[in-house]
C-alpha cells in the first residue's frame, strides 16, 4: 500500500495559488470534484474581495492555504470545499442557505460549525475601525468567551470532526503568519495553540499538524529557548545525519537478508519534543542525554514483520530496559500503533526505532483524516472506536458541566490532552485513563454501581489509598459493598476523569435536597471569609436572589443546592459578585522610593485623577467598601470601610466619601496568600504549577517546614479580582497534601479540604 503522502510532513507553503490546492488534490480527487473546488475557490475570492490580512495579503490567500493543507491531508472534496469557505458565512454576505444550495448540506454545515466558534485568539486580518472596535470589546471578559468559544467547537466537532479538521488547517496558517501580529497578541494566540489545537491534533492522530503547531507554539512562547535549540542541532546536524545513514544501510540490509522488505529512514524529532525532555531533572539541559534525538522507522507490510523487525533490531544492538513499547497490541486511545524501542547502537548512541505497518503509519502521520481519504477512494472505514466513543462523550459533559463553560474546558483539558496509563482489571482487561486517574476513577470506568459501592481497592496486590494515582500496568481490584453506600464528598477533590466527576456528582444530585442547601451555604460562607468578603447574611436576600437569577436560577436555595452536589463551583458564585481581591503594596525598597502615583482606581467624592494611595493596614481592593482619609502631605488614603483605624478615628472631619472607578482589565494587584500543607518533596512545584494554569503569575514565594511534617507556603500573587483569585484557590486546594488556602492575614476557616 502506497502512503498518502510522500513528504515527511505538511507542505510550508504559506501563500498558495488556486492551482498549487488543485495540483495537491488532483492526486486523488476525480475531476468533477476538481471541478467543485475550482468553483468554491471563486466564491471565496468573490465574497472576500476587498479584504486583506494585517500582513497586507488579500485575505483569500488564507482560505487558500487552509485548503491546501486539507489537500495535502488527503481530506475528501467536501472538507477542502469547506476550507475554502469557511469564513464565508462570518464575514460576507453569503448565507447558510446560499452555501447549502451551492455545494450542499454537508459543506454547509461544517462551515456553520466553524462559524459557531470563531476564534479563540483574534483574526489575523486589518479592516480597518471595525476591527478595532471588535477586539476592544472582546478585552471586557476574553477568558470566559474563549471558554465558551472552546465549548462549542467540541460540540461542533460531536456532530462532524471535519469541522475541528479545518479548524486545525486555519490554526497551522494563522500560526505560520504570526509574526505581522503584536508581541502580546503572538503569545495569546500561540498559547491557546499549545493549550488546545495541537493537543486536540494529537488526540485525533494528526500528527502531521500537531508537531508545527507545537513547535511554532515554542518559537512564540519560549522564543530564546526555541533559538538557543535551532542553534545546538545545526552544529551537530552533519554528523547526526551521517549516523543515521548508516544505521539506515545496515539495518535495511539485515531485513533484507532475513526476507524482509522494508522502508528505513531516519526521523526528525521535532524541537518541543526535544525541548521538554531537556527540562527534565534527570536530563538538565544536556541533548546527550535525550535518548531518542536519533531515531529511525522501519516501514513493512505486515504485523508478524513488525515482530521479526524487532527481533532483527534486537539482535544487531542491545536494547535499554524499559524502553520497549507495544502500542500494536495495546494502541492507544487516537488509534496509532507501533513498536517502540531504544537501542545502544553504534558508538554506544542511544537511538530509538520505530517499526509499523505501512497502513498504521498513515494512521500515524494524518489519524482521522485517513477515514474520508478511504470514503473518497470509495472503501469502507470508520472512526476509530476510542475516537468515536470520545467524541460521544463530548455530549454528555456538555450536558453535566452546561452552563459552565470555564469548566467544561478544564474537564477537557483534565480528561483529554494529560496524557494516558493503561492498568489492567483482575480479569486482565486494558482500560486506557487519564493521566493521574485513581482507583475510584477505574471503578466508575468498570460500572457506575461498582463505583457508587467502592470501600477500597488494591492496587498490585497490595491494599492503597482511594486517592492513589495509578501507573501504567497496575492491576487494580477494586472492594465493593454488597449495598450502595454512595461516593465520598471528598472524591471530588481527587478523582481525574470526567466519567468519574459526572457520576459522583449524580449520586449527590438525587440526595436530600435540605442536606445540599446547608453544605452549599456551608462552601459559599467558607469562600467569602477565605476572600475577606463577608458573609452570608451582610451579602442580605436582594444580592443572593440576584445571584440565583444571573445563574438562570429560581432561587437562591436552588444555588447553594447545586453548590452542594457539586453541579456549581464555587468560584462561579463569587464571580458574578464582581468583587475584587485585596491590594498590598510591595515591601519598602533599601533606597527611597519615588512619590506614589494615583491608583487611577479611585474616585474621590465623585473626581478621579486626584493623588490617592491604597492603605498597607487593611489592603482595600476594587470591589471592597472603602472610604478616603485625607492626609497632610500625601493626598487622599484609601481605607476599607471597616479598617479598625479608621472605625477609631476621632477626626472625622477627614474622611471623605470614595468609589472605585472604572476598572482597566490589564491591572492586577498582588496579594498574599497562605497553603498550609503537609510537607513533602516538589510540594511548591506543584502549587507553582497549579497558580500558572489559571494564568496568574507569583511574584515571590517562601516556604517554611514544622517539626510535625507541614510546611506553610506564603506566596504573592498577581490577580486581577477575587473571581480569579477563588479560582486559583481552587486549583491549590486540588495539589496533593495542601489542606488550606487562605488570604494572609485572614483567620483559618472552619472548611476542611482533602487533598
Amino acid at each position: 500500500m502506497q502512503a498518502l503522502i510522500t513528504p515527511s510532513e505538511l507542505p510550508k507553503e504559506i501563500s498558495p495559488t488556486v492551482d498549487d490546492v488543485l495540483h495537491e488534490a488532483a492526486h486523488y480527487v476525480p475531476e468533477p470534484g476538481l471541478e467543485a473546488i475550482r468553483r468554491a475557490a471563486a466564491v471565496a475570492e468573490d465574497a472576500h474581495a476587498g479584504q486583506v490580512r494585517l500582513s497586507g495579503e488579500p485575505y483569500v490567500v488564507h482560505l487558500l492555504a487552509t485548503a491546501y493543507y486539507l489537500a495535502a491531508l488527503r481530506l475528501d472534496v467536501t472538507s477542502i470545499v469547506s476550507g475554502l469557505l469557511h469564513d464565508t458565512i462570518e464575514d460576507t454576505a453569503i448565507t447558510q442557505i446560499d452555501l447549502e444550495r451551492e455545494f450542499g448540506h454537508a459543506v454547509a454545515r461544517i462551515v456553520e460549525g466553524v462559524s459557531k466558534f470563531g476564534e479563540i485568539g483574534h483574526r489575523h486580518r486589518l479592516w480597518g475601525v471595525e476591527q478595532t472596535d471588535a477586539d476592544r470589546r472582546q478585552r471586557n471578559d476574553r477568558a470566559k468567551q474563549q471558554a465558551e468559544n472552546v465549548r462549542k467547537m467540541f460540540l461542533a466537532m460531536a456532530e462532524d470532526p471535519r469541522v475541528v479538521i479545518v479548524k486545525l488547517a486555519d490554526r497551522l496558517h494563522n500560526m505560520r503568519t504570526l509574526d505581522a501580529q503584536s508581541p502580546e497578541k503572538q503569545r495569546r494566540i500561540a498559547l491557546d495553540t499549545r493549550e488546545i489545537y495541537a493537543p486536540l491534533a494529537g488526540r485525533l492522530g494528526i500528527a502531521q499538524i500537531k508537531w508545527p503547531l507545537e513547535d511554532l507554539a515554542f518559537k512564540y512562547l519560549e522564543a530564546d529557548g526555541y533559538w538557543w535549540l535551532v542553534e545546538q542541532l545545526r552544529e551537530q546536524r552533519d554528523g547526526r545525519e551521517q549516523y543515521i545513514q548508516q544505521m539506515s544501510v545496515h539495518l535495511r540490509e539485515q531485513l533484507a537478508e532475513h526476507g524482509v522488505e522494508a522502508e528505513v529512514a531516519g526521523r526528525a524529532k521535532h524541537l518541543y519534543s526535544i525541548y521538554k525532555k531537556l527540562l527534565r531533572p534527570g536530563t538538565n539541559m544536556d541533548l546527550s542525554r535525550v535518548y531518542d534525538l536519533f531515531a529511525l522507522r522501519v516501514l513493512v507490510e505486515t504485523v508478524p514483520e513488525c515482530y521479526q523487525a524487532l527481533g532483527l533490531v534486537h539482535s544487531l544492538w542491545l536494547p535499554i530496559p524499559g524502553r520497549i513499547k507495544d502500542y500494536i497490541a495495546v494502541p492507544k486511545p487516537n488509534a496509532y500503533r507501533s513498536l517502540h524501542t531504544t537501542v545502544y547502537a553504534e558508538d554506544s548512541r542511544t537511538t530509538e526505532i520505530q517499526i509499523r505497518t505501512r497502513e498504521m503509519h498513515e494512521i500515524a502521520e494524518f489519524g482521522v483524516a485517513t477515514h474520508w481519504y478511504y470514503k473518497e477512494q470509495g472503501k469502507s472505514s470508520s472512526l476509530p472506536q476510542p475516537l468515536s466513543d470520545w467524541i460521544q462523550a463530548l455530549m454528555s459533559w456538555q450536558r453535566e458541566l452546561n452552563p459552565d463553560a470555564a469548566e467544561f474546558v478544564d474537564t477537557l483539558k483534565m480528561d483529554m490532552f494529560s496524557g494516558q496509563v493503561f492498568v489492567f482489571s483482575p480479569r486482565g482487561d486494558i482500560l486506557d485513563m487519564p493521566a493521574g486517574s485513581t482507583p475510584v476513577d477505574f471503578a466508575y470506568r468498570i460500572h457506575t454501581d461498582i463505583g457508587n459501592r467502592c470501600i477500597g481497592a488494591k492496587v498490585n496486590g497490595l491494599m492503597v489509598p482511594l486517592d492513589t494515582q495509578l501507573l501504567t500496568g497496575d492491576r487494580v481490584t477494586i472492594l465493593t459493598t454488597k449495598v450502595p453506600h454512595g461516593p465520598g464528598r471528598d472524591w471530588l477533590s481527587f478523582v481525574r476523569s470526567a466519567n468519574a466527576r459526572q457520576k459522583i456528582r449524580q449520586w449527590f444530585k438525587k440526595q436530600d435536597r435540605e442536606e445540599n442547601i446547608q453544605r452549599g451555604r456551608e462552601m459559599l460562607e467558607g469562600e467569602l471569609k477565605k476572600l475577606g468578603a463577608g458573609t452570608i447574611k451582610e451579602l442580605g436576600s436582594d444580592t443572593l436572589a440576584d445571584l440565583a437569577a444571573q445563574l438562570d436560577l429560581r432561587a437562591p436555595d436552588d444555588m447553594f443546592a447545586q453548590l452542594g452536589y457539586g453541579d456549581l463551583r464555587v468560584s462561579a458564585v463569587t464571580a458574578k459578585l464582581r468583587l475584587r481581591s485585596v491590594v498590598e503594596e510591595d515591601e519598602i525598597p533599601v533606597e527611597s522610593p519615588p512619590a506614589p502615583a494615583s491608583t487611577g482606581e479611585v474616585r474621590v467624592m465623585g473626581v478621579g485623577e486626584l493623588l490617592t494611595r491604597l492603605a498597607t493596614d487593611c489592603k482595600p481592593a476594587p470591589g471592597d467598601d472603602i472610604i478616603g482619609y485625607i492626609t497632610r502631605n500625601r493626598g487622599v488614603t484609601i481605607h476599607r470601610a471597616d479598617c479598625p483605624r479608621i472605625l477609631a478615628e476621632k477626626e472625622t472631619e477627614r474622611l471623605v466619601s470614595v468609589d472605585w472607578g472604572p476598572r482597566d482589565e490589564q491591572h492586577v494587584f498582588p496579594v498574599s496568600v497562605v497553603v498550609d500543607a503537609w510537607d513533602r518533596e516538589g510540594l511548591l512545584r506543584d502549587i507553582a504549577i497549579a497558580v500558572g494554569e489559571e494564568r496568574v503569575s507569583m511574584a515571590s514565594a517562601v516556604a517554611q517546614t514544622h517539626p510535625d511534617g507541614h510546611a506553610t507556603i506564603t506566596a504573592t500573587l498577581r490577580i486581577s479580582g477575587i473571581d480569579q483569585l477563588s479560582r486559583v484557590f481552587a486549583r491549590i486546594e486540588r495539589v496533593k497534601g495542601v489542606q488550606e488556602v487562605r488570604r494572609q492575614g485572614r483567620k483559618h476557616t472552619s472548611r476542611a479540604h482533602t487533598a
